[in-house]
């Protein structure tokens, strides 16, 4: 791992409603959080950016990872439409660019030297992928020149990594980030790890946060509250034992929540 993302970010997926997202992402950077993720499939890169300019926090000390729509692959593309998020986000840089999906307009030896020339230029600090599987990450990493700091991938208790995804984002040395880490809630309900929750008084939202983080990931909550912006962030602290982390490791049941056409996930 490159240990370059910080350990529990802001998703902002869905985020939706203008104040709410800029509020969500100021209380957030408030309480602690110094990773904030959108993409420009999002719609809210503005939001996002007026909420980090409204924080009381440096900006060099905010993680601000946004990501290319699929339809913006092509080089050319991918170039202008960067220029363009930064425009939204108000910031001179990102600190991390993703491509958000290999699909549509992605071709890796198209694609990815635009990503290079954005990371030569300074406009993103760091360059990541997103929804990638073991042999496309190591596609790309063979392609960049710049590392590959992040393959962020659907990850909670119905969808643990998988042993093959881990060991390639290893071998690249990428931070496996973890987005919908609640499965849009539907792992807060499973027996197993209400049952974890139940035994160390905390909410089922943390103990998937700190489970995620057993395995080596970097979640990313989407919060809009204060309330549960505070509980997520507590998860740094919950510790769970090698029979927790078993119980939740044996929910039998599995699920994928995205998988748009042209995923290269097997359904």
């Amino acid at each position: 791992m490159s240990d370059t993302v910080p350990p529990l970010g802001l998703g902002t997926s869905g985020n939706d409603d203008p104040d709410q997202c800029a509020e969500s992402v100021r209380t957030a950077l408030e309480l602690g959080y110094r990773h904030v993720d959108t993409a420009q499939m999002y719609d809210n890169e503005v939001a996002v950016g007026e909420g980090v300019a409204a924080a009381d926090v440096d900006r060099e000390d905010v993680f601000v990872a946004t990501k290319i729509h699929p339809e913006n692959l092509a080089g050319e593309d991918v170039l202008d439409t960067a220029e363009a998020s930064l425009d939204r986000l108000g910031l001179e840089y990102v600190d991390l660019l993703y491509v958000h999906w290999p699909i549509r307009a992605y071709d890796p030896a198209d694609t990815l030297p635009a990503f290079d020339e954005l990371h030569e230029a300074g406009l993103t600090r760091h360059v990541g992928v997103s929804n990638f599987t073991p042999d496309l990450l190591r596609e790309a990493d063979e392609i960049l020149d710049a590392p590959v700091v992040a393959n962020q991938v659907e990850v909670h208790p119905l969808l643990p990594p998988r042993e093959d995804l881990v060991a390639a984002c290893e071998a690249v040395g990428a931070d496996l980030v973890a987005y919908a880490p609640f499965c849009r809630r539907a792992a807060l309900d499973v027996p197993g790890v209400e049952a974890v929750a139940e035994r160390h008084g905390v909410s089922t939202a943390q103990v998937c946060l700190a489970w995620s983080l057993t395995k080596g990931c970097k979640p990313i909550p989407k919060a809009t509250g204060h309330e549960h912006l505070a509980d997520n962030w507590a998860a740094l602290d919950l510790e769970l034992s090698d029979e927790d982390v078993a119980r939740i490791d044996g929910i039998e049941e599995r699920y994928r929540r995205f998988d748009p056409d042209g995923s290269p996930w097997e359904t």
